[in-house]
């Protein structure tokens, strides 16, 4: 009906452009007014489409609107006769009412505002993400924070804290194609930046994959060449060891971690177990996990488990208020059976993103072919109620079943 409703309106345009062609060339001493502000306004929305800012649907609305009221002035400031205008006049007014009454309809006109929006108010959304000023953006402002920066880039030509910023924002989601382009970008421009390389590591570890893999490893031993000590990177490094099954390697990158962790760091405890420091009881009691921690025993029943033999197990907790990002996950093969899982601070998937950051949250688990916890849907899962951290260690119960 929408498709419908926007042909109409199309029709009654083309009418209205046609009618005052007609009775311009019939009226004596008609003026038209300068078009210069109407093709600067046209060409700003070109440049949003062809940027990806805006949709085509949204751009061609966009553009009716302008052009409509490109016309309703032109109309305004022209000499035609009394019945002549009285006519054209009244039809323009339908035709812009019906404009109106469709975008706010199907909300284009709202997207149109927000595009605008944003460009009005990057500075005070660069001050309160970046900076720490004010209140924290909501989910909305951090697009439009986004799409703010994708129209400077758009202006003013390529920006790497831009790009490392708009990668930032689509990790958050989820968007992990989205964010190693934004990365890759950013990286362009200024190769050797430890905080892009470990954010474009971060990326390429949660995507997997051999080539994902490969590159993740590269751009950490960068990291590392720069700065030995980073924890950051000697961390995912040896996750990406273990992704790609090198576990000496995982083991040699393990053992330089542990001295330069804190106790009370919640990867201390994980890495200790990874090196097998610390008894089996005591890996597995409440009290051997710093901060905030959920157990989870999940039960697979023994045809799923054949039918995902070859495939992994990911057991992750999202927040219920914020992004997608998962804020702590366990990859596993998996199981037939009841195993019990823990969800920790120290699994979280992003620095700055862990269970600490959200007092509601919800468990999944999921069996996936592919090995990727954001990019597979198909798989079977299963998802708990909403959780609240009234305590700081969370029990429940989970069971996929065919």
């Amino acid at each position: 009906m929408l498709m419908s409703l926007s042909f109409a309106g199309a029709l009654m345009l083309v009418l209205i452009v046609l009618l005052l062609l007609f009775f311009r060339r019939k009226g004596a001493g008609v003026q038209l007014s300068p078009v210069v502000q109407f093709e600067e306004k046209l060409q700003l929305l070109s440049q949003a489409r062809d940027n990806g800012e805006l949709a085509e649907q949204d751009f061609r609305l966009a553009a009716t609107e302008l052009k409509t009221q490109y016309l309703q002035q032109q109309q305004n400031q022209q000499r035609v006769s009394g019945s002549a205008t009285a006519w054209v006049l009244g039809t323009s007014v339908l035709v812009l009412s019906g404009t109106l009454w469709l975008y706010s309809l199907t909300g284009h006109f709202t997207a149109l505002q927000n595009w605008q929006k944003a460009q009005q108010l990057l500075p005070e959304y660069g001050e309160r993400a970046l900076l720490n000023k004010g209140e924290p953006l909501t989910e909305e402002e951090i697009t439009l924070f986004a799409l703010a920066l994708r129209t400077k880039i758009s202006k003013d030509g390529d920006d790497a804290v831009a790009w490392f910023v708009i990668g930032r924002i689509w990790l958050s989601k989820g968007m992990l194609d989205d964010a190693i382009e934004a990365f890759e970008k950013a990286l362009a421009l200024t190769p050797n930046r430890i905080n892009v390389l470990i954010s474009y590591s971060q990326a390429l570890l949660v995507a997997a994959g051999d080539e994902h893999l490969a590159k993740a490893a590269r751009s950490l031993s960068n990291v590392l060449q720069q700065d030995p000590d980073n924890t950051d990177a000697l961390s995912m490094l040896a996750m990406v060891a273990e992704e790609r099954g090198d576990q000496e390697q995982a083991q040699q990158a393990w053992q330089l971690l542990l001295p330069k962790l804190e106790t009370t760091d919640p990867r201390y405890a994980l890495v200790q177990q990874k090196l097998g420091l610390r008894p089996a009881a005591e890996q597995h009691s409440e009290t051997a996990v710093s901060g905030r921690q959920v157990s989870v025993e999940l039960s697979i029943s023994p045809e799923l488990a054949q039918e995902y033999k070859t495939g992994t197990l990911f057991v992750f907790a999202k927040a219920v208020d914020g992004p997608p990002l998962p804020l702590a996950v366990q990859k596993l093969p998996v199981f037939s059976g009841t195993q019990t899982i823990t969800l920790s601070e120290a699994q979280a998937m992003q620095p700055g993103w862990t269970l600490a950051k959200a007092d509601r949250i919800q468990i999944s688990a999921l069996l996936s072919l592919s090995g990727q916890v954001l990019n597979d849907e198909k798989g079977p899962q299963v998802q708990s109620d909403i959780l609240s951290f009234d305590e700081a260690a969370l029990k429940l119960s989970l069971s996929l079943q065919p």
